[in-house]
């Protein structure tokens, strides 16, 4: 198989991973503005932090102070920033075009007329008013095209790839939504602004498909512990961060040259099950999740470098632009992995 092939799966996978992920972001924040009282309003310039894209806002929307439809709108329809819903799933749909016969042709077919309804309806998602729907869409379509993919792909260096880059975006992206509560999207702590601390883990939990299992596996009542606790390092829950990384070592292992990486990610893996949960105060909880996104990063680069014909590395992985993550190749998959 090409390694441009295997890249360019890759890069599908994040993607659609990515768009996912960031309509759960804004999903966080949508929830909480239904859930809250009147006149206590959640922030909206941290998902803008979060998402690892302030340069571009800033530059696009000189002297904003991060209102809520500027910030929706760059998260959801902004082509200009390059880890929008829109351009994540322009880029996917470009990534499958290209991969179109490998993939099997519903998911084609249905990532394709999803893309072009999507572009319709982008009035939708920033009204306030059908916003909850218009993610909602978003993230059950991209959940149907990923179970189309893993139940049909044959299990070959695509559908590794595919893997690896699905739980790569996913550990990333998990630890941002988890930044979403260290990022103070309340008000600073007051006594009355106590009673709704659980109100706010819950819209963490919902925004990653979470609260029932959480229920489920856990047993007690939303709190911040236990949410961290789940989130983080729960070795059932496939979202987790240490889920994520324990599958990453498992689709790497059959690999060659991946004894490098796999020492990277299980070195991520002790750090996250060694960390005091407990007894991290906020500031504490950012630095964690900043050390896991540096693993994360760190990950990407190896396999950039190992695996892909343009060995491309970058300061962070977030939006490589297309000219780096689609370069065409002649090299096969095992002659990269080789070279």
């Amino acid at each position: 198989m090409l390694a441009r092939v295997v890249e360019n799966v890759y890069w599908l996978a994040r993607y659609l991973e990515r768009a996912e992920n960031t309509a759960r972001i804004v999903g966080v924040n949508t929830n909480l503005l239904l859930d809250l009282p009147g006149g206590i309003a959640p922030g909206w310039l941290p998902l803008v932090d979060i998402s690892g894209n302030r340069a571009e806002f800033d530059a696009q929307y000189k002297a904003s102070k991060g209102e809520e439809r500027e910030v929706v709108q760059f998260l959801i329809a902004d082509k200009n920033n390059p880890g929008s819903i829109c351009s994540s799933l322009a880029a996917a749909r470009e990534n499958a075009r290209t991969l179109r016969e490998i993939l099997p042709t519903e998911a084609w077919e249905l990532l394709n007329q999803f893309f072009s309804d999507f572009s319709k309806d982008l009035s939708t998602g920033i009204n306030k008013r059908t916003r909850f729907e218009f993610l909602k869409r978003i993230v059950v379509t991209l959940q149907t095209i990923a179970g189309m993919l893993d139940g049909t792909m044959n299990r070959n260096d695509a559908h590794t790839f595919m893997m690896l880059g699905r739980n790569l975006e996913r550990t990333d992206m998990t630890s941002r939504i988890v930044d979403v509560r260290s990022a103070q999207l309340l008000p600073a702590e007051t006594p009355e602004l106590r009673p709704f601390e659980t109100v706010q883990w819950m819209s963490v939990l919902k925004s990653l498909s979470g609260y029932q299992m959480y229920r489920l596996k856990m047993r007690t009542r939303v709190k911040r512990e236990a949410v961290l606790e789940f989130l983080l390092r729960d070795d059932q829950f496939p979202r987790s961060c240490h889920f994520c990384l324990r599958q990453l070592e498992s689709s790497l292992t059959p690999l060659p040259r991946s004894e490098g990486v796999n020492e990277v990610l299980e070195t991520a893996a002790r750090f996250i099950e060694r960390a005091p949960l407990a007894t991290l105060d906020q500031p504490g909880l950012h630095e964690l999740i900043d050390r896991i996104q540096l693993n994360v990063n760190n990950v990407h680069n190896m396999i950039a470098e190992i695996y892909f014909p343009s060995g491309v590395v970058v300061g962070l992985p977030r939006m490589p632009s297309q000219s780096q993550s689609q370069r065409q190749s002649s090299l096969s998959f095992g002659e990269a992995a080789k070279s």
